[in-house]
């Protein structure tokens, strides 16, 4: 272990020229530089974010979303079954033919009744649109917040205005109370994400998410022990700049403030464009090509067809569909088409096709 942690940690590939984690390690008497020790703070305020997240959500998104009329759906619930559901939790959630036919015969059901009991069951893991107004809300409030205080932050510094100045006298940069708490503060954040990971409802990208966050986790403490908190700074306000107004587009779409929805979305799409794929790479940081390819995979995942994600929606069931005439089926289809948001028109925009978020 001893020789795998020199290896990682060699000065060389970390450190200028001539500069040895000693010199970091023993500065002039009131000169303060990042530790590794420092970033064990974060993981009692991660769990502190955590709690504070709890309440949030309970004592004022809750409220927030039932002012806006958004309610938990009501979904049909499986009927109990020991077989199906141990071939639900230890096998596959989406059986194939071969499966349904097996558990068809054992169980003396037809396979469509088991198609049925598996969507219902599929969609009972499912968060409501209540449960993910609240998730939004909190990490709308959040990357506001931090904003806010990063953009004040760097408003003073003068790196913000002369990229220069993120690598003057590097790495003998005094480490201020101001980029300390900045950087804290957003790694305690993303411990939190990754601890509610295993405790909310899982989803189809948990993941995705989960290598996003470890990655996210590390590229800060890194650039934090490497004494890279200048530049660092600069990276985490420009991706801060664009999240708050991802998650207020889903606020509203989960409102079924459609209009709003697109307008947030539209801004949102302008700005994301900006700042990671033209500020980002060529202003912040000096490899422009890898940053434009990594920010462009960043779009596709985001902008994709929502007919190739569905982590969230509750799947339709077809029992409704075979119970109820065409005559039936078509009337209902009407008044979702009038009454599917709050006073805008029914034409199908396309926040109404991001209900999986």
């Amino acid at each position: 272990m001893a020789a795998i942690s020199a290896w990682f940690w060699n000065e060389r590939f970390w450190l200028p020229h001539n500069v040895t984690w000693a010199d970091l390690a023993d500065p002039a008497p009131g000169v303060e530089y990042p530790k590794a020790g420092h970033l064990l703070s974060a993981l009692p305020l991660a769990l502190g974010i955590f709690a504070v997240r709890i309440f949030f959500e309970r004592c004022i998104a809750s409220p927030c979303a039932s002012i806006l009329q958004i309610q938990t759906e009501l979904s049909r619930r499986a009927q109990p079954n020991a077989v199906l559901e141990k071939v639900f939790t230890s096998i596959t959630k989406s059986p194939d033919s071969r499966h349904l036919e097996g558990l068809s015969k054992q169980l003396d059901w037809d396979v469509r009744k088991i198609q049925r009991w598996f969507r219902q069951r599929r969609n009972q893991d499912k968060p409501s649109t209540r449960t993910k107004f609240c998730e939004s809300m909190w990490r709308f409030t959040f990357y506001l917040c931090i904003f806010i205080y990063g953009i004040r932050f760097l408003w003073q510094s003068l790196w913000m205005w002369d990229t220069r100045q993120c690598w003057y006298n590097y790495p003998y940069q005094v480490l201020t109370s101001g980029l300390y708490y900045y950087y804290i503060t957003e790694l305690s954040f993303y411990w939190s994400l990754m601890f509610s990971q295993f405790t909310d409802i899982k989803r189809k990208d948990f993941l995705i998410m989960f290598v996003h966050h470890l990655a996210t986790i590390s590229l800060i403490s890194f650039s934090y022990v490497n004494n890279m908190l200048r530049v660092g700074s600069l990276v985490m306000c420009i991706h801060d700049s664009s999240d708050f107004l991802l998650e207020a587009a889903k606020l509203a779409n989960y409102a079924k403030y459609q209009r709003l929805c697109d307008f947030l979305f539209v801004v949102f799409g302008m700005i994301f464009f900006v700042t990671r794929l033209v500020i980002f790479p060529f202003w912040s940081v000096s490899h422009p090509c890898v940053c434009v390819c990594v920010h462009f995979l960043c779009c596709d995942i985001i902008f994709k067809p929502v007919s190739k994600d569905d982590r969230s929606d509750i799947e339709s069931s077809s029992e409704e569909e075979t119970e109820t005439t065409p005559r039936e089926r078509l009337k209902t289809a009407s008044s979702r088409g009038e009454n599917g948001s709050n006073g805008h028109f029914g034409s199908k925009s396309w926040s109404q096709n991001h209900n999986n978020w």
